[in-house]
């Protein structure tokens, strides 16, 4: 009986030996190792040194670099408007005008109020002994005096602002632009507290954008950028043209680009997405898709005979499109960059043509 217990106590702890003896055989838990019932497809790439760039992506706002909020004088009723919103004007061309009626008449009156001063002057310094012909020779203190006494120099004062309104009682656009926010109407009192209308230059367009302190090392001078229009679907080339040399409170810098709007499709005031790009020449970059994560961590499927291989890659910089890999990669691997979701380690696939 004795005998017998002995032979199985041993034949259990053979077992368990060879157990755990398989169990460390698995060269990773985490790669796994499934034969489906069909051939995935998928496309591959041969990876190779590209050129790549670092992108900084930021929002911004376009705004022109010419824009004037055109406004009257005085406050008269519009006698005529020759544009509309949305007219293309050239610099000098007449935008509206007031009725000048009462504008001529205080301009005659303050031109009469000022003759009439100007006589009660000249009898002041005659009383003088002074001539208003030779004003030189009348002492400063005198000549003020009598300005005063005559009231000539409110008169001037009067007349100048008369034929100020006058003069300005037509508005004229200041530079070539586009009409925007004119809402009054002919014979109409303007609203003092708006601009009667806004002369915008849309051909000549910037944008403001903030970037990170740490990220100002990515930016120079007249780079070029990419600005993107949340409306479009288009992109617009652009230039930097200003870095504001000051950090706020959030540690972020201000900076200014003009845009390329030769098509007059951007808008002054229009949210943008700018992409700026500096090249860092030749880097081992695979696309975007061409990464998955495994138990948290990165991994990149090879195609080797006809088989999806598994491998942990390390990554650094990316941009909108790829990823540069630092370790786990070599040049010549080819790498699966579509239909990789759902594969496994040894997985047979097949290439799409």
């Amino acid at each position: 009986m004795r005998r017998l217990s002995l032979k199985i106590y041993c034949v259990v702890c053979l077992l368990l030996f060879s157990c755990s003896s398989r169990k460390s055989e698995t060269p990773d838990e985490n790669i796994s190792t499934v034969f489906p019932d069909e051939i995935s497809e998928v496309r591959a790439m041969r990876l190779d040194y590209t050129g790549f760039s670092h992108e900084l992506i930021a929002n911004g706002t376009v705004s022109a670099r010419n824009k004037a909020d055109l406004k009257f004088a005085t406050q008269e009723n519009v006698a005529a408007i020759y544009v509309k919103n949305g007219d293309r004007v050239v610099k000098g061309q007449k935008i509206a005008m007031l009725d000048p009626f009462k504008l001529q008449n205080s301009l005659e009156q303050a031109k009469d109020n000022l003759e009439r001063a100007r006589l009660e002057l000249q009898d002041v310094l005659i009383g003088q002994g002074y001539s208003l012909n030779d004003t030189a020779a009348i002492p400063k203190e005198t000549l003020q005096l009598a300005k005063v006494k005559s009231n000539f120099a409110q008169s001037l004062i009067q007349y100048e602002l008369a034929e100020y309104n006058y003069n300005h009682s037509v508005l004229y656009a200041p530079f070539d632009g586009v009409v925007a926010n004119l809402f009054t109407k002919p014979y109409n009192l303007p609203d003092a507290a708006q601009p009667f209308c806004t002369i915008v230059d849309n051909r000549n367009l910037e944008t403001d954008f903030m970037v990170l302190e740490s990220e100002l090392a990515l930016i120079r001078i007249v780079d070029k950028i990419q600005v993107s229009p949340f409306a479009l679907s288009e992109f617009f080339e652009g230039r930097i043209t200003e870095i504001n040399p000051l950090v706020d409170k959030n540690g972020m810098v201000r900076i200014k680009a003009a845009i390329n709007n030769a098509q007059n499709q951007l808008y002054d005031g229009m949210n943008v997405k700018i992409r700026i790009q500096r090249s860092l020449g030749k880097q081992l970059v695979i696309p975007k898709e061409a990464l998955v994560l495994r138990t948290n961590k990165k991994v990149v499927f090879t195609l080797k005979d006809s088989k999806a291989q598994w491998v942990y890659v390390q990554t650094g910089l990316e941009n909108s499109t790829g990823y540069v890999v630092t370790e786990g990669l070599n040049v010549g691997d080819s790498v699966i960059y579509e239909g990789n979701i759902n594969l496994a380690h040894e997985s047979p696939v097949r290439v799409k043509n």
